[in-house]
């Protein structure tokens, strides 16, 4: 024998009801089908019972709908004689609560008594038409069978008797029988409810009485999920999971299953699935007296409950002070106030307790009557209530087994800017709860889901800023690479934001990268540094990284308060690590404090591994002594493609032309750029200096680098016939230009110098880039690093490795 369950959606129509006669009719053994009202009908009930009591016709609304409601059902399922049959028997009934709800109207009250009469009417019309619709169904009253005490509204089973009258009444049952769940009564036979979700309870109930092989809750969803899947779209269906489990998972929101019902199948150890009335192939979830397998993740699922209270009573006079909690605790069941997590100090000297927000201010009167006299006499200090809270929890019985879940948990959470309010572990190490602000219940619902249960994949979440040729360059090598990062490294790096100067595009979900720039011209919202910057921070998505891809000296600007929100920075961008010493330090020291990335290889020498090399070599204790460097591919370009056909000034166009140089040469022709190269590189060396600090002995006079580019295009080719002459007598030497970066006992200078054949410096071909690092352990044999220091691509290479390097936070 089995036991079949159907929720409210799933009795919800006339379609639906179909598809529970098929369930039904497909299994193999005889069946007790309990059902809920039909959705969203008990709600109906209750409300016109309430207006009622206020004396108004409104509630007359409420009941022509429900009778509407089952009327349009029964007129879909039925036809002929049959179908006035049906008609009739629920109009008998719904002619019953008309007649009492319009006494309570007449009388204006509405106690529990007459509550629990009218809250299962729902169900008992429901069960009826159901058992009607199944042919060779028979229906019982489950009213008759389950019996309590009489208090009503919160009434207690009497399971020895109503376990006897199970027996009695189906121990023997053949085929098909229907039942309302949710309604009992009492010893004199009054009606009593058993609660909200009663009707699993009812289920359950039935299951144990009879021993029955397995109980199953149908309702709309495939089983327990991982998370909720409104929130996390990655969240999937717990294949089997303990009694424990499912009741801890129950408790902290999981709207799969009604707590109170895994009690009496958890003492029977009758299995229990959950299934998808509208999707029954699916196999659901199995809730097993055994414990969970040793190969299952530790950590079975997540849940949640939003808008909580946090209510926190501190003084040092309740330290070692017996009986303060037994007396905080009744105070706020004399109110029927649920307390939902404990937080207690080691010290006694504070106590935090959540309750549902809504139940809040009571409480807070509750806690303050209760101990008036200590308020006073300053022994307890402070009630403070904190709202717009939301509680987490963890759930697994193998979390016993492994180690180390709550350090990498809180760690998650706090590298994700996600500040926990309080705790609370019970010492079964089955969950692990903790509250949160209600707008950091999306972050950390989806960092712990990534962390515990998508652990293979890291997922990235990427706000782009610049898609010019090295931001355009980069979302191509982003593409090309999505499906073997995912495969190969279990990356999954997903574009969320994107903006211009105009423009900016935005989705949780992710933007696809092809015909992303259609997308932000015809659905981008018109946006500012400053607006992307707060939408960002608004977003607040888990493992954001704020990738800027400008040469904007605005941009910069912003990335103190993207650090401080918690949102890691790969930039091409040089004008922050370049900017004056403190703001620099600034930055770094903000990103190491929250935990997140402040990244910039492609600062120097565009994809090489510059920067990166050289922090291995300071965080493994070297020193460096000396830099020497060839830091522009601009000006190696120029330099290697001079020639006696080819003057200066045409390899300045040639190389604007080619992308190598800024889009105004000028600011690499003036030695700028290598300064702000060598700055950081200094800097990251461990020595403090400011651009000032840096001597620049320039190869082109001053008075090209005034007026506009116009001007200088225009005049440029002046200095060809005096460049020709030094290049001859270089050529003549083996020698040749380089513009060389140097540092060595606090000088630092940039210039053009002669460098002899056989130097490092002198085959350097095109725009590569070549750096030596003098340092205690590179001394006799500096540490060199060459290749393609300038271009779009590599740069671009140079980011997307960056952002790599965050997933690794």
């Amino acid at each position: 024998m089995k036991v079949l369950k159907f929720g409210g959606t799933s009795v919800g129509s006339a379609e639906n009801i179909r598809k529970v006669k098929e369930i039904v009719k497909s299994q193999s053994e005889d069946v007790i089908v309990v059902v809920s009202a039909l959705g969203g009908i008990t709600d109906k009930i209750l409300n016109a019972a309430k207006m009622a009591i206020l004396r108004t016709d409104y509630f007359s609304t409420e009941l022509t709908e429900i009778r509407e409601r089952h009327e349009d059902v029964v007129e879909q399922l039925f036809e002929g004689a049959r179908k006035e049959e049906v008609k009739d028997q629920v109009s008998h009934l719904l002619d019953e609560l008309e007649r009492i709800i319009v006494g309570v109207s007449m009388i204006g009250e509405l106690t529990d008594k007459t509550l629990d009469k009218i809250g299962g009417f729902g169900e008992r019309l429901s069960s009826y038409i159901i058992s009607e619709f199944i042919e060779g169904a028979s229906w019982i009253d489950s009213s008759k069978l389950i019996k309590t005490d009489s208090s009503f509204g919160k009434a207690q089973v009497n399971f020895s008797l109503t376990n006897t009258l199970i027996k009695a009444a189906l121990g023997e049952l053949k085929g098909v029988c229907v039942a309302p769940g949710f309604v009992a009564s009492n010893a004199e036979g009054e009606y009593t409810t058993l609660g909200r979700g009663g009707s699993d309870y009812t289920a359950s109930i039935f299951a144990a009485a009879l021993d029955v092989s397995v109980l199953e809750i149908w309702t709309d969803v495939d089983g327990f999920m991982t998370a909720d899947p409104r929130v996390i779209s990655k969240a999937y269906v717990i294949k089997s999971l303990s009694y424990a489990e499912a009741m801890e998972l129950s408790h902290f929101g999981a709207k799969v299953i009604y707590p109170p019902t895994i009690l009496p199948v958890y003492k029977k150890g009758i299995p229990t699935y959950i299934k998808n009335t509208t999707n029954p192939q699916e196999p659901g979830s199995l809730i097993t007296s055994s414990l969970a397998n040793g190969k299952d993740r530790p950590i079975k699922g997540i849940s949640s409950i939003s808008n909580i209270s946090l209510i926190t009573v501190q003084g040092l006079g309740m330290v070692g002070v017996t009986g303060i909690s037994m007396r905080l605790f009744s105070a706020l069941a004399l109110q029927n106030i649920n307390v939902i997590l404990i937080s207690q100090a080691s010290s006694e000297n504070s106590i935090s307790i959540a309750v549902d927000t809504s139940k809040a201010g009571v409480a807070e009167q509750a806690i303050r009557s209760e101990f008036e006299r200590e308020i006073l006499n300053s022994r307890i200090n402070k009630v403070e209530v904190e709202s717009d809270l939301s509680i987490v929890a963890i759930v697994g019985e193998n979390m016993k087994h492994a180690t180390g879940i709550a350090g990498k948990l809180f760690n998650t959470i706090g590298k994700n800017g996600v500040n926990i309010i309080a705790i609370a572990q019970g010492a079964s190490e089955l969950n692990i709860s903790w509250v949160v602000k209600n707008s950091d219940l999306r972050k950390t619902l989806n960092v712990v889901h990534e962390s515990f249960f998508l652990s293979e994949n890291v997922e990235v979440n990427v706000f782009l800023l610049g898609i010019g040729l090295v931001g355009g360059n980069l979302l191509n090598q982003i593409q090309q690479q999505q499906a073997k990062l995912l495969k190969e490294n279990h990356l999954k790096i997903k574009l969320v934001g994107v903006a211009n100067s105009r423009k900016m595009l935005l989705n949780r979900d992710g933007i696809t990268i092809e015909g992303f720039k259609e997308r932000l011209e015809t659905e981008g919202q018109a946006s500012g540094l400053q607006a992307y910057k707060d939408a960002i921070i608004d977003m607040n998505i888990y493992n954001s990284v704020f990738v800027d891809c400008t040469a904007s000296n605005e941009s910069p600007t912003v990335y103190a308060d993207l650090l401080n929100a918690n949102v890691s920075i790969v930039t091409a961008n040089k004008v922050a690590a370049s900017s004056d010493y403190d703001n620099y330090r600034n930055l770094k020291s903000i990103a190491q404090k929250k935990g997140v990335k402040f990244l910039f290889e492609t600062n120097v020498g565009a994809g090489l591994p510059i920067i990166n090399t050289l922090n291995d070599l300071v965080n493994s204790g070297d020193k460096i002594i000396k830099i020497e460097a060839v830091l522009s591919g601009t000006l190696n370009f120029i330099f290697n493609t001079i020639s006696a056909d080819v003057p200066l000034s045409k390899t300045i166009q040639m190389a604007k032309e080619e992308g190598f140089s800024e889009p105004d040469p000028r600011i690499d022709l003036s030695g700028i750029d290598v300064v702000r190269k060598l700055l950081i590189l200094v800097r990251e060396s461990g020595y403090k200096i400011e651009q000032g600090d840096v001597k620049i002995n320039k190869f082109i006079p001053d008075e090209y680098f005034e007026g506009t580019i116009e001007d200088f295009w225009a005049n440029i080719s002046k200095v060809d016939a005096d460049f020709e002459k030094r290049r001859q007598v270089l050529e003549a030497d083996s020698k040749c230009w380089r513009f060389v970066a140097k540092y060595e006992n606090g000088l630092a200078e940039v210039g053009l110098q002669e460098v002899a054949h056989g130097h490092p410096f002198h085959d350097l071909q095109g725009s590569n880039n070549l750096v030596m690092f003098t340092s205690e352990r590179y001394n006799e044999f500096p540490m060199i690093i060459k290749g393609y220091g300038a271009g779009a691509a590599v740069t671009a290479a140079g980011v997307f490795a960056d952002i790599i390097r965050v997933s690794n936070i």
